[in-house]
């Protein structure tokens, strides 16, 4: 199993991926804004509408979507629009626009919520100088259940079409796996650990590197199993 990064931005510039503890990613976030509504953050996904666009067929993924601009170092909020790959990037579900449920503003507009893309603004900012960034934020939420996986990853081993991904653990319940692969292009393994706390997380050059999340089961199928992560992507704007 991959190691937990020492040395954030230069691990990500070097390797085009890292893995963060629990402790070296809540110092991280913290150096950008303020955690202190962290636990309503994080139950905040709790009620989310299920995803429908699941080529699939799989009822067993529910999320939120939010679009935002930086200018001028500012996080600006976009209207709502759709959520849209190509196949190149999305085999599964990929080439339709795709509409979920909206990011409701007050968990937009929370403490936690602002300090995880600042802390990204400013990380991705200082590997990528001078850019204004296209941000798009996701919260996600796998079920498992007796005789359904939850697929964190359906489309497989993957790059999304962006300049940089973090991927947050918010909350495990009641599940075995969900071990996070990260591959060069030419299929080679680069490393693999599981996200299993709070505040753990994956930060990769999605340029540089291909990741994936092995599927995840019930550990007892008569209680509620489910993995929820907080995904947010940064791509630089064109001619910025």
């Amino acid at each position: 199993m991959t190691q937990p990064s020492v040395d954030l931005p230069n691990d990500l510039a070097k390797g085009g991926f890292a893995f963060l503890d629990a402790a070296a990613s809540r110092a991280w976030l913290a150096g950008s804004g303020d955690l202190a509504d962290w636990d309503a953050f994080a139950a905040s996904w709790d009620g989310m509408a299920l995803d429908e666009h699941m080529a699939d067929g799989g009822r067993y993924r529910r999320r939120r979507y939010g679009v935002f601009h930086t200018h001028n170092g500012a996080m600006i909020r976009q209207a709502h629009q759709p959520h849209y790959q190509t196949t190149d990037y999305n085999r599964l579900n990929g080439g339709v626009e795709r509409w979920f449920e909206a990011t409701p503003t007050a968990i937009a507009d929370s403490a936690a919520f602002r300090t995880v893309l600042a802390a990204c603004h400013r990380l991705f900012g200082a590997l990528m100088p001078g850019r204004e960034w296209h941000v798009e934020t996701h919260q996600f939420r796998i079920e498992a259940a007796a005789g359904q996986a939850g697929k964190p990853t359906p489309e497989g081993s993957h790059r999304d079409g962006v300049d940089f991904v973090l991927v947050l653990m918010i909350r495990r319940e009641n599940i075995a796996s969900g071990t996070t692969t990260i591959h060069a292009p030419d299929g080679t393994n680069l490393g693999e650990f599981t996200l299993t706390q709070p505040f753990e997380a994956a930060l990769v050059d999605d340029h540089r590197v291909f990741h994936g999340v092995t599927a995840v089961a019930p550990l007892d199928p008569t209680h509620p199993a489910f993995r929820d992560v907080f995904v947010v992507t940064f791509r630089a704007m064109p001619g910025r």
